[in-house]
């Protein structure tokens, strides 16, 4: 994959999608990416839509079909209904509420099969065959990685010295190192420990494992896919992990003193921060899509509710 591949990409979702904002955190030392705030309050929406646009180019008109923990499933039912396509996600039994919700409220049709990504990846593929659908994968496509990279192109104008991005699958790593192909800027990957599918295979050859229990739900994968962990391989300069307390942590930091409410996932680039020593850095905050009772657990009703008022 090449950056002109990125570039094509945030020329389609410009039409539909504007650019998040960033916001300077004392408190880190850095700069936060506010993917928060997107659409669907992730950053997967560009993928999708990318991938969908791109599809359209192609004159393919089949419904699409996805597996998704829940954030890819509301990009995929988000970007099939701008562009007049039917779209169904099957999700994890266990897959919060809230991004249940929000899948069905961007118009997405939503089947809940499966104990993991994994399972519910195998449903959507058959699902896919028997309906002669395109099957659209979270991360692992080179139009998903292509799209998730336009969110690097918006960082250029920060001239940032590091970008600490979260791994799950790898889509969002893939496409920032694509995106700053050639530049003199390192890209930092951060997972959750036992929830580190990529570093695994990186650093151990493991190529699949059991992941741990996790806040961050929407980065539990047991596999890396096959086009990212390449990407990763010659593209990551460090990969880190933090802890579940970390990331536990860093969501109650982001809400009491940034005001921003972000899920598991959205925090772990965030809590990488404090591994990395290298100035001028930008954190990507992937996603806001919280389940309410996990933050009434983390910081109590009372402060849920000036949150949410908030």
């Amino acid at each position: 994959m090449e950056v002109a591949d990125v570039e094509r990409a945030q020329g389609r979702i410009a039409r539909h999608l504007g650019e998040t904002p960033t916001q300077y955190t004392r408190r880190w030392g850095a700069w936060l990416k506010l993917e928060n705030l997107q659409e669907t309050g992730a950053y997967k929406v560009r993928g999708a839509l990318n991938a969908l646009c791109a599809q359209f180019e192609r004159g393919d008109s089949r419904p699409v079909i996805a597996a998704s923990a829940g954030n890819h499933g509301a990009g995929v039912a988000w970007a099939a209904s701008q562009l007049g396509l039917r779209a169904t996600l099957v999700v994890p039994e266990d897959a919060p509420r809230c991004k249940i919700e929000r899948i069905q409220a961007c118009g997405g049709t939503v089947i809940e099969r499966g104990a993991d990504f994994e399972a519910s990846l195998d449903w959507a593929m058959e699902l896919a065959e028997q309906t002669r659908s395109r099957l659209l994968h979270a991360f692992d496509d080179p139009d998903i990685i292509a799209g998730q990279g336009t969110v690097a192109l918006e960082l250029l104008r920060i001239d940032p010295a590091t970008v600490v991005v979260p791994i799950g699958g790898g889509g969002l790593a893939s496409g920032v190192i694509t995106a700053l192909r050639g530049r003199a800027i390192r890209v930092i990957g951060v997972q959750v420990e036992g929830v580190d599918a990529m570093r695994r295979v990186l650093h151990d050859g493991v190529g699949r494992i059991e992941p741990a229990p996790t806040l961050a739900d929407g980065l539990r994968v047991k596999e890396a896919g096959r086009l990212t962990r390449e990407i990763c391989r010659h593209g990551l300069s460090d990969l880190v992990t933090v802890s579940e307390a970390e990331v536990r942590r860093t969501m109650i930091e982001l809400a009491r003193h940034e005001g921003l409410r972000v899920e598991g996932a959205g925090a772990v680039a965030v809590a990488g921060l404090r591994h990395v020593r290298n100035g001028r850095a930008v954190a990507i905050l992937s996603g806001g899509n919280a389940d309410p009772a996990i933050f009434d657990r983390l910081l109590g009703n009372q402060a849920t509710r000036r949150l949410t008022r908030s």
